[in-house]
C-alpha cells in the first residue's frame, strides 16, 4: 500500500474563536502505480489534503501511513527527508530558477539531497529532459521556453529522484488547451512506461475522465471514489 488515510482530520485555528475544520474524517487509499484524480470545488479541502499527502501540513487527528508507516509525530527534519525520497510535486505554476538553465533546474533536487549534483544525478536529468522531449534545450533557462516546455521541466525535475508517488497540484491549469493535453498525455505515459503514482488534482472533467480513478471532495468530505470506467461522463465540479 502506498498510502492509507484513517480518519484524516485537520483543524485550523486551534482553541481560537474562529477554529474551523476543513477536512472531516478522510478515508481513502492509495496503491502504488495508480493514476487518480483528485476534483472537488473551490473549498472543499483539495489543497489542504494535498499539502497533507505531501508532508507539507501536519493532521490534527487521525493517522496518514506512507508506504506502511505512520508519519504522525514525526519531527520536521523526518518529514522532510521522506517527502524528498518518496515524493515528488508538479504545481499549476512551474516554480523553476530562472537563473538557472532546464538541466540545473532538474537536478536541483539531487543538489539539495546530497549537497552536490553527482555524475549519475546529471546523466539522471539529461535522459529525464530527453524523454519529456527537450533533450535540445538542456541549457536554456526558463524564460527562453514555453510555458509547455517549462511544465515539461518541472515534470522531469518531480521525477528525477524516481518517487514513488507524484502530487500534481492543477498541472495543466496555466496552460492552452492544446498544452494542457500534450503535458496530460505525458503525466499518462510517464505512468505506463515507469509504474509511478499519480494523484492529480483538477479542475477541468476533460482531464478527470482520462485518469483511471476520481475521488471528489465536497466540504471536506469524500463524495465519491470510483474507477472513471465505471462512471457516466465526469460532470464538472459542483
Amino acid at each position: 500500500m502506498l498510502i492509507e488515510l484513517q480518519g484524516l482530520r485537520k483543524r485550523y485555528n486551534l482553541g481560537q474563536s474562529n477554529e474551523a475544520e476543513v477536512l472531516h474524517g478522510i478515508d481513502l487509499r492509495v496503491q502504488r502505480g495508480e493514476f487518480l484524480a483528485l476534483m472537488g470545488p473551490s473549498g472543499s479541502g483539495k489543497s489542504t489534503l494535498l499539502n497533507i499527502l505531501g508532508l507539507l501540513e501536519r493532521m490534527t487527528e487521525g493517522d496518514y501511513r506512507l508506504l506502511g508507516d505512520s508519519v504522525r509525530g514525526l519531527p520536521d527534519a523526518e518529514l522532510t527527508l521522506r517527502r524528498r525520497g518518496t515524493l515528488g510535486f508538479v504545481f499549476q505554476f512551474h516554480h523553476l530558477l530562472p537563473a538557472f538553465t532546464a538541466l540545473e533546474n532538474v537536478t536541483l533536487p539531487a543538489l539539495m539531497h546530497a549537497g552536490r549534483a553527482s555524475a549519475q544525478a546529471d546523466a539522471r536529468a539529461r535522459e529525464l529532459l530527453d524523454a519529456v522531449g527537450l533533450a535540445a534545450a538542456l541549457h536554456k533557462r526558463p524564460s527562453e521556453l514555453s510555458g509547455g516546455m517549462q511544465q515539461r521541466v518541472a515534470i522531469a525535475r518531480a521525477l528525477v529522484m524516481d518517487p514513488p508517488l507524484v502530487l500534481a497540484d492543477e498541472p495543466t491549469g496555466n496552460l492552452d488547451t492544446a498544452s494542457s493535453d500534450d503535458v496530460f498525455a505525458l503525466l499518462r505515459r510517464i505512468h505506463a512506461e515507469r509504474g509511478t503514482a499519480f494523484i492529480v488534482v483538477t479542475h477541468d472533467p476533460r482531464l478527470a475522465a482520462r485518469c483511471d480513478r476520481l475521488v471528489e471532495l465536497v466540504d471536506g468530505r469524500i463524495a465519491r471514489d470510483e474507477p472513471v470506467a465505471q462512471l457516466s461522463p465526469v460532470a464538472p465540479p459542483r
